[in-house]
């Protein structure tokens, strides 16, 4: 049975930063002597980074957050305070991308939803977003609801992967996905290599998917295939853990390279399932974790610039926002010039070092 992702809809939180001046808030803030500024500086100049969202205005030019940088900026907040925080603006965020998916569809209303599926690894709270989507929007209180929490920037795939097996279980079935992500809360004021690398990329945003069986009159993604890889080698380098002030992110500067060596290994089985090699896949929806590791993969997979495009394009005028961001990315080719029946491969990366990849078909009405 055919599965389609019928539509892709996204949102920001209002404050917004220039990288340039994040840049320069950093140096103000962690650059301890001129050595760490000019490393500050070749990371945030380098990031490929425009501009980032944050629920929390720290970042801005006024830098009258209630987090960082206030009359104590030493004392680091506690996880409590940003969880606080997390559970009030995730709401938001939650409910305006479920809101926009039902408003854009009026051919699917809200009876017609089975299925809730939301994912998050930067905050918890219950009853969570799943039960808050159900009640902003007048679900039917029997909607089956699940949580995909605390695995990652790849945390989209697995509930990809979970709306795909329930609309082939049964045919009547609509699945609202939303993943929502508030990393700036997690922003730590340290200034080893790892901590920098981290606060020169995260951001907030949220995006969702409807999903079901029936074949869309617009255009849309019909869903293929997903292949999952561990490249065990880098599970220190890329990690999450609770700490007392906030989530502790490792993200090493050896992840590019971990990915690039581990492709083959990634991408084997669903060139092997469909016949297929890296020649006949037309776009690929990249998780743009970085700069770097999107030129890692564009230059072992000898890809056009035109085939990334909409990963560096995502990471420029939003930043990394962990789980949410391949949505954004396949949203741009969702929305950009298709012909009918292009293959788009997508990949998304997390701890593990996990390596989560989708093949997707462009579907035009006939």
């Amino acid at each position: 049975m055919a599965v389609f992702i019928h539509d892709i809809a996204t949102s920001v939180p209002s404050f917004c930063s220039d990288q340039q001046h994040i840049r320069e808030v950093m140096k103000k803030y962690v650059g301890t002597d001129r050595k760490t500024e000019a490393i500050i500086h070749r990371i945030y100049t380098q990031s490929g980074i425009e501009k980032r969202h944050s629920v929390i205005e720290d970042f801005t030019p006024d830098e009258k957050g209630e987090l960082f940088f206030n009359d104590s900026p030493k004392i680091e907040p506690g996880t409590a305070v940003r969880n606080e925080i997390y559970a009030r603006e995730s709401r938001k965020l939650f409910v305006d991308v479920a809101r926009k998916l039902l408003a854009d569809n009026p051919d699917i209303s809200s009876d017609d939803i089975t299925h809730v599926i939301t994912v998050s690894c930067t905050g918890f709270y219950a009853p969570g977003p799943d039960y808050e989507i159900v009640k902003a929007l007048n679900l039917r209180p029997s909607t089956e609801r699940f949580h995909v929490g605390f695995m990652g920037c790849f945390g989209a795939f697995p509930a990809m992967k979970m709306a795909k097996s329930f609309c082939e279980s049964d045919p009547n079935a609509t699945v609202l996905m939303v993943s929502a992500e508030l990393c700036t809360l997690h922003f730590q004021m340290k200034n080893d290599i790892d901590s920098l690398l981290s606060g020169s990329v995260f951001a907030d945003g949220a995006a969702g998917m409807l999903i079901s069986s029936k074949e869309p009159d617009k255009n849309a993604f019909k869903i293929m295939g997903f292949a999952s890889a561990l490249a065990i080698e880098g599970e220190q380098d890329m990690a999450w853990t609770i700490g007392d002030t906030g989530f502790d992110m490792v993200l090493s500067k050896y992840v590019p390279d971990i990915i690039k060596s581990n492709l083959d290994n990634a991408l084997s089985p669903i060139y092997a399932q469909y016949q297929l090699s890296e020649k006949n896949i037309d776009r690929w929806a990249i998780h743009p974790g970085g700069r770097s590791i999107v030129d890692k993969i564009q230059e072992s997979l000898h890809l056009k610039e035109e085939q990334v495009h909409s990963s560096r394009k995502v990471l420029a005028e939003y930043g990394n926002m962990s789980s949410a961001t391949v949505l954004f990315v396949l949203k741009d080719i969702l929305n950009s010039d298709l012909k009918p029946d292009e293959n788009v491969l997508s990949m998304a990366f997390g701890p593990g070092l996990t390596i989560e990849s989708g093949l997707f078909k462009t579907h035009h009405p006939y």
